[in-house]
C-alpha cells in the first residue's frame, strides 16, 4: 500500500515547512524544496550524513496526522532519513516508537487534544525495521477544524543537531557505565553497531598513567544495538583480548592529536589484528564491515609527557557505506567531549570508593559475649555528591564495658568523610581513655570548633558546625546504660517484654554549636535487662518528605518491636532498613546500629562494697582468693591477682575518699580486677629510686598485668586492671 498523503497539501504540513526555511537557508542548501544547488556555487555547501540528497539538500521533515483516537489518517516520511520506519494508515501512532516511550508520549497526545495548544520540539526516538533508532525532534500540532485530530511533525535531527543533544545527555550523569551507554547509542548515527572500551583503571577509578599503547588492558563498558550475539563476540562487561588495544596503535598520537583509525575492509581489519581469535571476538557477526576507531583521550597529569589513553570507541557499518571525514570529524568531537566526562567520573568514582571504604573501616566488626552488635550503611546512589558524614561505631571499653556511638557530619563527600573520620577516632580514643560520655562530647565540641572552616567545608559540601553525636556506655554487669547525646536522634530501646521508647536526655543543639547558649551535656543513665535491644540511627532512616520525623520514629519502634530475641540480628537489622528507607534513589545516607544485650552472667562477677580502713585490704584479698578458688583458678593467677587487689585497694584507702568497691569479672580468659572510691586524684605510674619506700605499687601492677588504668565515674574513679587466666585442662 503507497498512499497518498493528503497531509503534504495541507495548511499544517505549509506551517511546518515554511517555519523550517530560515534553517535550510542558513544550512547553504537550496530555499526551495527539491531544487539542486549548482556545485559550482562556492557558497554551497553538502551536509554531513546518510540523508543528503544528489541535489545537495539534506531532506529532514516529515509528517503524520492523526485522528482522536491516535491513529495515522496520513504521512509523509519520504525523506532519507525516516528509510526503515515503518508507517501505515490506520496503525496506531504508539507502533512508531520505543516500548518504554509510549506512555509519556501518548499522555502528550491527549494533552494537545483536550487543550489545543502545540507541544512543540520535544526530542524523542523513532523505530527502525533492523533494531537501530532515529532520533527526531518532535512538535505535535492541533489539526485546523473540521477535521480535528493532530499533525504530529517529524524532524530528522541533523548530524550537528544530534551532536549537541548527544554531548548535553552524556553530560548529565557521573556513573561510568551510564555514561559509556550514552556514548555508545549516540554513535549509532554514524553505523550498524557501536561498542565502547575501557582501560581497567577506569573501572576501579585509579590514576591512569601513561604506559605503552599495545599494553592497554579493556574491558567493554557499552554495546548498541542490545541484541543477542554470536558465542566468542565481547559483550559488555567482557574482557577484550590482549591483543585488542592493536585498534590504538596509530591513533593515539598521530600530528600531536589523538586521530580516527579507519580500517575499510575485512582485508584490512584482518591484517590490524593479526588473529583470527580477535577478529572473531572484536568483528560482529556476519558483517562485512568496515570500521572506525577513535580513542577516549585526555590530557596527562601535569609532568607526563603526552595524553593518557582512558579507552577506545568503534563503531562498525557495512563496507558498502564508507566513512566521510566530516563524519569523522563530528565523531571526534563527541568522544572528545565524553573523555572529559569519562574522566570526571573516573575521578568521582575513585573519590566515593575512598569515602566508602573509610565509612565501611569505622563500621563495628565483632561483637562480645555479653552484646551482639549488627550494623547497616547505606549510603546515596553513586551519581549523588557521594557517601555522606554519617558514622557508627561499637568497641570494647576496659572494665567489660561497651561502647556505642553514632554520629553525622553535614554534608558529602571526601571532606565530610574526613570530619567524621576524625570525629570518630577522638571519639574512640577518650572513651578508651576513661572519659565518660558527656565528657568525651565536651572534647568533641572544642574539636569541632577548632577544626572547622567553615568557607572551605560549604564549598566543599560539608560542615562540621552542627555536627550530631550520642554515645551509650554499656555496663553488663550492672546492665545499665551511660548515655549523653549532641543533638542526635533519640536511640530506641526495646525491653525484653516487647515494649519499645525513645530514650530521651536533655535537648542540646549539637557539636560546635556557637550560636547557642552554652550548656553541659546531660548525662542519662537507664537500666537494659538481659534481652533488651538497642537502636542508635541517622535521620536519613527515618526522615520522609511527607511525614514529621517523629511519625518516622514512630514508625521505627514499630519495626525494631518485631525484631524476635533469636532472629538472627545482622538480618533483622536489613529487615528494618528495608521496611523503612525509601526504594530508589536515596534522600541522604542511611544508617543503622542494632545492639541486642545479654550480659554478664552473675556467676562469673562479683562486687564488695568495703570500708576505707587500714584492714581493707586484708579483707579484700581473702573476699578474691576464696572466689577464685571457686573459679578454679591456678596459684598464680590467685597469687597474682592478690597482690593486685592488695596494692589498687590500699592506694584507693591511702590517698582516695569514701568507700572502697571491688569488682571482679571473669570474661573467657580474661580476668579484670577493679577498685572505685570517691576521691579524684589520678594515680601515675613513676619509677622510683633505690632507696624508695613508696610509690612501687603501681609498678608492680604493672609488671603483673597485660593492661590497666583508670576511668571517671560520676562519683570519683575506678582503677581497672587485667590478668590473662590460664587454659583450664
Amino acid at each position: 500500500m503507497d498512499p497518498t498523503p493528503s497531509s503534504s497539501s495541507g495548511p499544517p504540513f505549509d506551517r511546518v515547512s515554511g517555519a523550517l526555511a530560515d534553517y535550510i537557508r542558513r544550512a547553504g542548501t537550496a530555499e526551495a524544496p527539491g531544487t539542486a544547488v549548482p556545485q559550482s556555487d562556492p557558497r554551497a555547501r553538502r551536509p554531513a550524513g546518510d540523508g543528503a540528497e544528489a541535489g545537495g539538500q539534506e531532506q529532514i521533515l516529515g509528517v503524520v496526522d492523526l485522528n482522536p483516537n491516535l491513529r495515522i489518517t496520513s504521512f509523509n516520511l519520504t525523506a532519507a532519513p525516516f528509510a526503515g520506519v515503518r508507517v501505515a494508515a490506520g496503525t496506531a501512532f504508539a507502533e512508531l516508537l520505543p516500548p518504554e516511550d509510549v506512555p509519556t508520549v501518548t499522555q502528550r497526545l491527549r494533552n494537545v487534544l483536550e487543550t489545543q495548544e502545540a507541544h512543540v520540539a520535544r526530542v524523542q526516538r523513532l523505530r527502525r525495521d533492523d533494531g537501530t533508532e532515529l532520533v527526531v525532534s518532535m512538535s505535535i500540532l492541533p489539526a485546523a477544524a473540521p477535521q480535528g485530530g493532530l499533525t504530529v511533525s517529524l524532524i530528522a535531527m541533523a548530524k550537528r543537531l544530534h551532536l549537541y543533544a548527544s554531548a548535553a545527555a552524556i553530560g548529565t550523569s557521573l556513573d561510568i557505565g551510564e555514561t559509556a551507554r550514552s556514548l555508545a547509542q549516540s554513535l549509532l548515527a554514524w553505523g550498524d553497531v557501536a561498542a565502547v572500551d575501557f582501560d581497567f583503571a577506569v573501572w576501579t577509578g585509579e590514576a591512569v598513567t601513561e604506559q605503552a599503547h599495545d599494553r592497554i588492558r579493556l574491558r567493554r563498558a557499552a554495546l548498541a544495538p542490545d541484541r543477542a550475539w554470536p558465542e566468542g563476540y565481547v559483550t559488555c562487561g567482557d574482557n577484550l583480548p590482549r591483543g585488542a588495544s592493536r585498534l590504538l596503535v596509530g591513533a593515539v598520537m598521530r600530528d600531536d592529536a589523538p586521530q580516527a583509525v579507519v580500517l575499510t575492509d575485512g582485508e584490512a581489519i584482518a591484517r590490524a589484528l593479526g588473529d583470527p581469535r580477535l577478529v572473531r571476538a572484536l568483528v560482529p557477526g556476519g558483517l562485512r564491515a568496515n570500521v572506525a576507531c577513535i580513542p577516549l583521550v585526555v590530557e596527562g597529569p601535569e609532568g607526563t609527557s603526552g595524553p593518557v589513553v582512558l579507552g577506545v570507541t568503534e563503531v562498525w557499518r557495512r563496507q558498502e557505506r564508507p566513512f566521510r571525514d566530516s563524519e569523522l570529524f563530528d565523531r571526534q568531537e563527541l568522544v572528545a567531549k565524553t573523555a572529559r566526562h569519562v574522566d570526571l567520573a573516573r575521578r568521582h568514582q575513585r573519590e566515593h570508593a575512598q569515602v566508602l571504604a573509610l565509612q565501611r573501616r569505622l563500621l563495628p566488626r565483632t561483637s562480645s559475649d555479653t552484646i551482639e552488635v549488627a550494623t547497616v550503611y547505606q549510603p546515596t546512589t553513586p551519581d549523588s555528591a557521594g557517601v555522606g558524614g554519617d558514622w557508627v561505631n561499637s568497641f570494647p571499653l576496659p572494665g567489660d564495658r561497651t561502647a556505642l556511638v553514632v554520629g553525622d557530619v553535614i554534608g558529602h563527600g571526601l571532606g565530610a568523610a574526613a570530619a567524621m573520620g576524625q570525629l570518630s577516632m577522638e571519639a574512640r580514643a577518650l572513651l578508651s581513655a576513661g572519659l565518660g560520655p558527656g565528657e568525651v562530647l565536651e572534647r568533641l565540641d572544642e574539636t569541632v570548633t577548632l577544626l572547622d572552616d567553615t568557607d572551605a567545608g560549604l564549598a566543599a559540601g560539608y560542615s562540621a558546625l552542627g555536627s550530631t553525636c550520642c554515645i551509650a556506655v554499656y555496663d553488663p554487669v550492672d546492665h545499665r546504660v551511660v548515655m549523653s547525646n549532641a543533638g542526635h536522634l533519640p536511640p530506641v530501646l526495646v525491653r525484653p517484654d516487647g515494649s519499645a521508647a525513645t530514650v530521651t536526655a536533655q535537648p542540646h543543639p549539637g557539636l560546635g554549636a556557637e550560636f547557642a547558649v552554652r550548656e553541659p551535656f546531660d548525662v542519662h543513665e537507664f537500666t537494659a535487662p538481659p534481652g533488651s535491644l538497642l537502636a542508635l540511627y541517622t535521620d536519613g532512616l527515618v526522615e520522609d518528605p511527607v511525614a514529621s520525623i517523629d511519625d518516622g520514629i514512630s514508625r521505627l519502634k514499630d519495626v525494631v518491636r518485631e525484631v524476635h530475641p533469636w532472629d538472627d540480628l545482622q538480618q533483622a537489622a536489613r529487615r528494618v532498613v528495608a521496611g523503612l528507607a525509601p526504594q530508589g534513589r536515596l534522600r541522604d545516607d542511611v544508617t543503622l546500629l542494632l545492639a541486642r544485650m545479654t550480659g554478664r552472667h552473675s556467676r562469673d562477677t562479683a562486687t564488695w562494697q568495703l570500708p576505707a580502713r587500714d584492714d581493707t585490704p586484708a579483707r579484700a584479698r581473702a573476699l578474691a582468693a576464696s572466689l577464685l578458688r571457686r573459679w578454679r583458678t591456678g596459684d598464680r593467677t590467685r597469687d597474682d591477682a592478690g597482690l593486685v587487689i592488695s596494692e589498687l585497694v590500699t592506694n584507693a584507702v591511702l590517698f582516695g575518699a569514701g568507700p572502697v568497691t571491688l569488682r571482679l569479672v571473669r570474661a573467657g580468659r580474661r580476668l579484670t580486677c577493679e577498685v572505685g572510691d570517691t576521691g579524684n586524684s589520678r594515680p601515675r605510674l613513676r619509677r622510683g629510686d633505690v632507696l624508695d619506700e613508696e610509690g612501687r605499687g603501681l609498678l608492680v601492677v604493672h609488671k603483673l598485668t597485660t593492661r590497666w588504668g583508670v576511668r571517671w565515674t560520676d562519683t570519683g574513679k575506678a582503677v581497672w586492671a587485667e590478668l590473662d587466666l590460664p587454659r583450664v585442662r
